[in-house]
């Protein structure tokens, strides 16, 4: 451990001012003390024990920046590992341990960025080779182009294409490029329309009380619960029934109430040690489900830009998640 003595100061500016007097107090004492001997040996002394003493308590003072030039190097060089002692309470102290945190951010943003790099080629991957292979069996006459295989080819494409929009909304989301246009609206006619465009029969709207609004932005609420009626029925039994629930959630001094959604299938359910998670992104619920583990994480990104919560809730099996947004 290098030797640090003046850390404890909190002005690097102190440090200076305590090295001067010292260096001086040193000199002062060292010629004292030599009066005996011939001046120049005493001068010559008084410079040496100086100029050691310096170099000790200097070294400690700017070992800091010395330590923030090799990590800075390091990071130019892809490598965010190191970081610096930041013992010292100094504006130089202050200095290391916002270095430290940059350091920090930027290792974490540099794995989530190969971590985004290895997860999209992947779910691109699937996909693709699975498109791949049929149209070259069509191509090779293995397999006649009937509807059934070019339904299978559409799926395929149609996974593409969700994945391709998710990933937009995904840049938008980092760069904060979605801003909240609020309005009031009427949630059953809007659930049913989201039921409708979602292509999903088996949903059943249940709202209460007739005529409850509801103050959001209607295309972000409508990614979530398109995202989660979307989850709801690749979990599901084929046919089996999806429940979506609105219900009004308190009321503030304004007497505005918020919303209360849900949305309830019959599947075998997420174990409460993993549902935390699925709220994470390109972590999906099943290996083979066809979805592509961005659509829950795009559903919490958007409930909590309205200030509200999304989580799981209920017991397997069956999943229930519930979206609360509050008044606005």
């Amino acid at each position: 451990m290098r030797l640090r003595p003046l850390d404890p100061l909190r002005s690097f500016k102190a440090k200076v001012v305590l090295l001067i007097g010292l260096s001086f107090s040193i000199t002062t004492v060292v010629l004292r003390l030599g009066t005996d001997w011939a001046a120049r040996y005493a001068v010559v002394t008084a410079l040496a024990v100086t100029l050691v003493v310096i170099q000790v308590v200097a070294h400690g003072m700017t070992s800091p920046l010395r330590e923030m030039t090799t990590a800075a190097r390091a990071m130019a060089r892809g490598d965010y590992h190191l970081r610096v002692r930041a013992t010292s309470r100094d504006e130089v102290g202050e200095l290391a341990v916002a270095f430290n945190q940059m350091a920090a951010d930027l290792e974490a943003a540099d794995r989530y960025q190969r971590e985004l790099i290895g997860n999209v080629s992947h779910e691109l991957r699937t996909p693709i080779a699975a498109l791949r292979a049929v149209l070259e069996n069509v191509v090779d006459g293995i397999t006649p182009a009937d509807p059934e295989t070019m339904r299978t080819a559409l799926h395929q494409t149609e996974r593409l294409g969700r994945l391709v929009a998710e990933l937009l909304d995904l840049s938008r989301l980092d760069a904060g490029a979605l801003p909240l246009a609020r309005e009031e609206f009427a949630v059953e006619p809007f659930l049913d329309e989201v039921r409708t465009q979602a292509g999903l029969p088996q949903v059943r709207v249940d709202v209460a009380p007739a005529g409850l609004t509801a103050d959001a932005d209607p295309a972000r609420l409508h990614q979530v619960v398109a995202n989660l009626l979307d989850n709801a029925a690749r979990h599901s039994p084929d046919g089996a029934e999806i429940l979506v629930r609105a219900r009004p959630l308190g009321t503030d001094r304004q007497g505005a109430s918020g919303l209360l959604l849900e949305v309830a299938d019959s599947g075998p359910g997420i174990p409460a040690d993993q549902r935390a998670r699925v709220f994470e992104r390109f972590t999906r619920g099943g290996a083979d489900d066809g979805g592509t583990g961005l659509g829950l994480a795009i559903a919490r990104w958007a409930v909590e830009l309205h200030g509200g919560g999304i989580a799981v809730v209920g017991e397997p099996p069956g999943c229930c998640i519930r979206v609360t947004l509050p008044a606005a």
